[in-house]
């Protein structure tokens, strides 16, 4: 397909796949959003306790007192903005994930009319898996998810070395997944190990929050994205294959 051709096709039916996108968004942000709402929030409020030494001698603390610990860090701290507990947090937490699943929607489907794909459930699930190794399991080899409260290196660093392993990850992939030469698939196998082999960020490690609840939360992380990233690129696949057009290849 010629750069102009694709253009052209893009445009003329860029509704339709901004609408596919969005409804499959919308479902995969939303069914994430309930298992945060029950398996991750509870945590985060929980290290907040610890990170504002609210926590009891037991190492645990009511929903409450995690949110009167949340509003008291507010008091002294207006730079480091963060949404209230409660409606708000919530409200804010939803439409990250609303956002979040349509912009990575809009990614597949992109990727997908770019290569004149044809894709139904199955291969729209696959691809998710792919976008889950790519977006979230990869870089947490070196850079977990952790909790409010845990030591780690500068965030500007941890960012650089999170694009870096995405990028790598995801051209890895593509080397070791869509061609088919011996050649390109052992170049796409060090693709995928170089960021590990340079190494992540290193920073000072502890912090106030217990090891093994930030090992749960990094796990339920894990997790939660690993259903997204099935969901959405199920959702997406199914909607994908029910497209009225794709542009003709020449």
């Amino acid at each position: 397909m010629t750069p102009a051709i694709f253009l052209a096709f893009l445009v003329t039916n860029m509704y339709k796949i901004l609408l596919k996108a969005i409804f499959a968004g919308c479902i995969a942000g939303t069914v994430v959003f309930g298992v945060q709402v029950f398996k991750l929030i509870p945590l985060i409020l929980t290290a907040e306790t610890y990170e504002t030494g609210m926590a009891d001698h037991h190492g645990t603390a009511t929903t409450a007192e995690a949110e009167h610990a949340h509003s008291a860090d507010h008091t002294h701290d207006h730079e480091a903005w963060q949404p209230q507990n409660g409606l708000e947090r919530y409200t804010y937490t939803f439409f990250s994930n609303i956002g979040m699943g349509i912009g990575f929607a809009l990614l597949l489907m992109g990727i997908w009319m770019w290569r004149n794909q044809a894709v139904n459930t199955t291969a729209g699930l696959l691809w998710g898996l792919a976008g889950f190794i790519a977006f979230s399991l990869a870089p947490s080899f070196g850079l977990p998810p952790e909790l409010p409260g845990t030591q780690a290196a500068a965030i500007e660093n941890r960012q650089v070395w999170w694009l870096a392993t995405v990028l790598a990850t995801s051209i890895g992939l593509g080397m070791l997944f869509l061609y088919h030469h011996l050649a390109t698939k052992i170049g796409g196998v060090v693709f995928i190990a170089l960021p590990h082999i340079i190494g992540h960020p290193q920073g000072p490690t502890g912090g106030a929050v217990p090891p093994e609840l930030n090992a749960h939360f990094t796990a339920a992380s894990i997790a939660v994205m690993a259903l997204f990233w099935v969901v959405l690129g199920s959702s997406c696949g199914w909607l994908y294959g029910h497209s009225d057009q794709k542009p003709e290849v020449t």
